[in-house]
């Protein structure tokens, strides 16, 4: 099908959709002594007891840092945390961190595991008084307020490290543009800008045009953010049914009818597609430059994340998530000094560049972001500056937003029903107002999880 017909018939399509939705819409209003470790292990199958040998050692002196990073991640955290017990004399260990286990002294949690740090609060201790405890100053202020949200109180106090964050970017095949004959250094603004280019990359020989990671994470949370109507509510209450939302799910539905979009999975299932060139354009999380720049059959290209050009305001800032730093209770003193200058040693800029040459993720400081900005690290500079410019707009104090995708129950329910949406199984609009009554209903039965943070 020619270009101009396809995008007739997606455009028809689209303002069809919406006439009923518009009037509905009007009418909604916006919206933790070894005595005590010895005997409990005591009481454990001997099996058990060997298969966590770690926790034996931690009562010897040494200090946990609990992760779930994968093998690739692991190693990198493994090479930073011997650089900090050679460079301090620390004893800090890596073990794993396991769904329901109670909280290691440190815990490196992923953003689809916040439900448990929402579920275990009585576990946790906030940053800032661990900090206090131990006697060594936290300087919150140092930190970039577009990494603040689901880490601060609502006093603006720093209750966990945003260590590893990203925020949603579009990475595409330089290469695939050529062949498409669109030019490879202007890549798509918009998402009705991107639509052209992806009938083109069609035309071209591309079966997937476009695909994405994380969708919930993408086209949820960060295009309602960037929308300007936030996917929840001050209360912690799913409010994602709106006009803005609904119009960008049904485009989606047209694209994957018109063969412009693929899905692959919930999670991060899309990037190899990405990686190995079968998929011509990506919206994944910025740190994932770190995976795409070496794939052999991928000229890496990197933009903001698209945004609908008719938005009330103009384009708004996306969000930025990920890996944070939480602090387990019931640990000594003298564990707590070395949790602090751990905390310390990761808030140095040298340190975070290395962060950012390991992880991809957004430097934490001032400092660091001009450190990271400067020669040193100008081969990574193109993914930062990206997501610099998607985040672009963030206002200068951060309050604790709840991500939908945070929440793990949340997060599948509103999956299944984008699913639905975009198998044509469902309308656009029905698909969100279940997703949201679905997921409102799992957040009311435990209150604790409409909290942005635990504290």
């Amino acid at each position: 099908m020619h270009y101009s017909i396809r995008s007739l018939a997606i455009s028809l399509a689209l303002a069809l959709a919406f006439p009923a939705l518009a009037a509905d819409t009007a009418a909604k209003s916006p919206s933790k002594s070894a005595t005590k470790a010895a005997a409990k292990s005591a009481k454990k199958p001997a099996a058990k007891t060997a298969a966590k040998p770690e926790v034996a050692a931690a009562t010897s002196g040494d200090f946990e840092l609990a992760h779930n990073l994968s093998p690739e991640g692991e190693k990198a955290l493994q090479d930073f945390v011997d650089r900090f017990n050679k460079d301090t004399s620390g004893n800090l260990k890596l073990v794993r961190l396991q769904k329901d286990d109670k909280p290691a002294g440190l815990n490196l949690v992923l953003r689809h595991e916040m439900t448990d740090v929402l579920n275990q609060s009585k576990y946790l201790m906030p940053l800032y008084q661990m900090m206090a405890k131990a006697g060594v100053k936290l300087d919150a202020d140092g930190l970039s307020s577009d990494l603040m949200a689901n880490v601060v109180d609502g006093k603006g106090r720093l209750v966990a490290l945003p260590v590893l964050y990203a925020t949603p970017v579009l990475f595409y095949n330089k290469n695939a543009l050529r062949k498409a004959k669109l030019d490879p250094e202007q890549p798509p603004k918009t998402w009705f800008e991107m639509q052209g280019m992806l009938d083109k990359l069609q035309d071209a020989g591309y079966s997937c045009p476009y695909t994405s990671a994380w969708p919930v994470w993408v086209h949820i949370d960060n295009v309602s953010a960037v929308s300007g109507l936030p996917a929840t509510s001050d209360k912690g209450q799913l409010d994602f049914n709106g006009l803005p939302q609904v119009k960008h799910v049904a485009m989606m539905a047209t694209w994957t009818k018109a063969n412009y979009f693929r899905l692959f999975g919930r999670r991060d299932e899309a990037n190899q597609k990405f990686a190995s060139g079968e998929c011509a354009m990506i919206t994944a999380d910025s740190n994932k430059y770190i995976a795409f720049r070496d794939a052999k059959n991928v000229d890496l290209g990197v933009a903001p994340m698209p945004y609908h050009e008719d938005v009330y305001g103009g384009r708004k800032p996306s969000l930025a998530d990920g890996a944070s730093l939480w602090v387990g209770t019931g640990r000594s003193p003298a564990e707590y000094k070395q949790a602090a200058k751990f905390v310390s040693y990761m808030l140095t800029p040298e340190n975070q560049i290395s962060l950012v040459r390991a992880y991809g993720g957004l430097p934490m400081t001032a400092a660091a972001r001009a450190a990271a900005r400067s020669s040193v690290l100008k081969d990574d500079d193109e993914a930062l500056q990206a997501a610099y410019v998607s985040l672009k707009g963030a206002s200068a104090k951060a309050s604790p937003t709840h991500h939908v995708s945070d929440v793990d129950a949340v997060r599948v329910i509103a999956d299944e029903e984008l699913e639905l949406a975009w198998s044509d199984k469902k309308p656009s609009k029905a698909a969100l107002d279940t997703a949201v009554s679905r997921g409102n209903e799992v957040l009311n039965a435990k209150p604790e999880l409409k909290k942005a943070q635990p504290f």
